[in-house]
């Protein structure tokens, strides 16, 4: 994307916290002027958009014609409603992820953007690291031949303490908030999820170890390991395995600027009128739907099957 295009854009950042920060790094890293910064307690200080306006809601900033990109990185309860409210403005929305914390709610914002004149993904990063783009890739080519088991983990110290993550009915918890991850991962290359099974480890922190089991209808099976309760300092680590009819392959290198990649990814988007191929908004709610049934099966001991998709 040349400078000039990137020019021709303006973005709102909704939401001034580390993902509202790595968002505004991201548009600059992009050459998109950041217009405003949505907080709506106080002026908040966003080293990567120095020139943005303050706004204290969506509405103000959205009265700005210039504002064409909005970036919504608040808390998953909040998603939904921004959303919306930024679709029928006529915005390009960058949704964080997760879509929203219910699938009622995800399908409220299929819906909206169905009708909107802008586009919408949803920012399931860990599609634009490099590492997992070349793996989707060579897969994509034949290396396993047809995808079978996806075995994944996701390993990270605990998180700085946050009082809206650690609260389940809030964040969705760390299936709904961490894990989802390498679920939406293995639904990139299985297919439609049609059963759940999660088992959690003694314990009832936010990042209490859980091993979940997601059933496909393509006969695909994904084994995935999620912890996030480790000592601080511990470095993260993350694995990702394709098994298929032919062999095996697996996620190697993970440097690289994500966040620029995907946001670049979706102004191209935005220019072409094409649909957000590498992030379907399908697919972000599919992964809500299993995290959803696998926090379900982990606190009752009960395999969830999953309703079929809405054709």
């Amino acid at each position: 994307m040349s400078g000039e295009a990137a020019a021709a854009h303006g973005a709102i950042v909704v939401g001034a916290g580390r993902m509202g920060h790595a968002h505004a790094a991201a548009w600059a890293a992009c050459g998109v002027p950041v217009r405003w910064v949505v907080s709506p307690r106080r002026r908040p200080d966003v080293p990567d958009a120095p020139d943005a306006r303050w706004a204290t809601s969506l509405e103000e900033a959205l009265a700005d014609p210039a504002a064409d990109l909005v970036s919504i990185c608040t808390p998953t309860p909040t998603h939904a409603d921004l959303a919306v409210q930024a679709l029928a403005a006529g915005r390009n929305v960058l949704l964080e992820k997760p879509i929203a914390l219910t699938v009622e709610d995800a399908e409220r914002v299929a819906a909206a953007a169905a009708q909107a004149a802008g586009a919408l993904m949803v920012a399931h990063v860990v599609r634009f690291f490099p590492g997992y783009a070349a793996l989707a890739e060579r897969v994509a080519a034949g290396s396993v031949g047809i995808p079978r088991a996806v075995l994944g983990s996701r390993l990270s110290a605990a998180p700085d303490a946050t009082e809206w993550l650690a609260d389940e009915s809030r964040s969705g918890g760390m299936i709904v908030d961490f894990a989802i991850h390498d679920v939406d991962q293995a639904g990139a290359y299985l297919g439609e999820p049609v059963a759940v099974s999660a088992v959690r480890a003694p314990g009832d922190g936010f990042g209490t170890p859980v091993a979940i089991t997601v059933e496909y209808a393509s006969g695909g099976v994904a084994q995935l390991l999620a912890v996030s309760d480790l000592p601080v300092g511990t470095p993260f680590r993350t694995t990702l395995e394709v098994v298929g009819d032919r062999g095996t392959d697996t996620l190697t290198d993970l440097p690289g600027d994500a966040f620029a990649a995907q946001a670049g990814y979706f102004v191209q988007c935005v220019e072409s009128g094409a649909e957000p191929a590498r992030s379907p908004v399908a697919a972000a709610i599919d992964a809500l739907r299993v995290c959803l049934a696998a926090r379900e099966s982990a606190r009752t001991g009960v395999r969830v099957v999953l309703d079929p998709r809405h054709r």
